[in-house]
């Protein structure tokens, strides 16, 4: 049963470049000043968490999330810090470690790191690593990065970087760990590590329908309560774009979402998205698309489906001008989130 009082609602980004409003696009540089006014702007409305992914191609602004979230941290107060994922493979765990205890402490708690194997592969031959290691290296650095989060001192070897003996790695954190996520694409595997470390998880839903997770929650739980481990809520994160017109909300996803998803299957041999594709993924699938009613009531439907502690709605994605982002994050804190939560809570009543 979702508790209502301690759902979180969050918003990422992976660092679209921003359009101007004449259709030409705005520099990195631009679009980074940008995310971090964004980051203000939720905090003033109150939202939970934001997150921001790390990519190292020219269609996206952000390759270093943690420098990008430290100055969001300077101008807000309570919005939690997340990445969305920080790629842990193709990454050391002392930097990883090293670099969110940093954040942590610059923002008085609010670090969240979130890591992934990565579903873009870039980072992989930039950094001097092979992709024919992608399981082992996740493996292996993500048994090290547990270790460091302990905040003792590590004695470690492994097969892809120096060994460790009696290593004390600094800073400290005020609390003594780093709140983490796992971001899972949906295998079996993922889920069960994730619950071997005893690790929080979030759902990378981006398409089909939400229905198709419930295996993997339910395995996480089990397989918490058959190793002994602490059982969290699990978070889900997907597409959308929210408008005060459902119409105009519908075109604009369209131009951006397709736009986007095509640019990232012409190196993965995705076909291009058809308008049909489209419009069932935002009637029954994994893009929450619409005016603030129809995003609250397949939000509500979601977390009530798979018992949610968290909904992250991953905004901004193609090009979408700096006015179509703000007034979507103003949607989402001032409409949707206190619709679902009214949602929820009606049905809850009605059992």
């Amino acid at each position: 049963m979702v508790d209502v009082n301690k759902l979180e609602f969050g918003i990422e980004t992976f660092g679209d470049i921003i359009a101007n409003e004449d259709g030409s696009l705005k520099s990195a540089a631009e679009s980074i000043r940008q995310i971090i006014h964004e980051g203000e702007v939720a905090d003033q409305y109150g939202i939970d968490v934001i997150g921001v992914g790390e990519h190292h191609r020219p269609d996206y602004s952000v390759s270093s999330p943690e420098t990008v979230l430290a100055a969001i941290a300077a101008v807000t107060k309570n919005i939690k810090l997340a990445t969305a994922v920080t790629v842990l493979s193709s990454d050391d765990p002392v930097r990883v470690y090293e670099r969110f205890a940093t954040l942590d402490g610059l923002s008085a708690g609010r670090a969240q790191v979130m890591l992934g194997r990565g579903s873009f592969t870039e980072s992989f031959p930039l950094f001097g690593y092979d992709l024919i290691d992608y399981d082992d290296l996740f493996n292996e650095k993500l048994e090290l990065y547990d270790l460091l989060r302990k905040e003792k001192p590590v004695t470690w070897s492994g097969k892809f970087r120096a060994s460790l003996k009696d290593q004390e790695v600094y800073p400290k954190t005020e609390h003594g760990e780093l709140e983490t996520y796992i971001g899972i694409g949906g295998s079996p595997e993922s889920i069960v590590r994730a619950a071997r470390f005893g690790y929080k998880v979030i759902l990378a839903i981006i398409g089909g329908q939400a229905d198709r997770f419930k295996p993997y929650i339910d395995l996480y739980h089990e397989a918490a309560k058959e190793l002994n481990m602490p059982e969290y809520p699990v978070a889900v994160h997907s597409h959308g774009f929210i408008a005060d017109d459902e119409d105009e909300a519908i075109e604009v996803a369209f131009k951006n979402i397709k736009a986007n998803f095509d640019r990232i299957g012409l190196t993965r041999g995705w076909a291009p998205m058809s308008r049909e594709q489209f419009d069932n993924e935002t009637k029954v699938g994994s893009f929450y698309v619409g005016d603030p009613e129809t995003v609250a009531q397949r939000i509500a439907r979601t977390i009530d489906l798979l018992d949610l502690g968290r909904f992250d709605l991953v905004y901004g994605a193609g090009n979408q001008t700096a006015a179509q982002r703000e007034r979507m994050i103003e949607l989402f804190a001032t409409k949707v989130i206190p619709r679902v939560k009214e949602i929820l809570l009606e049905r809850e009543a009605a059992k």
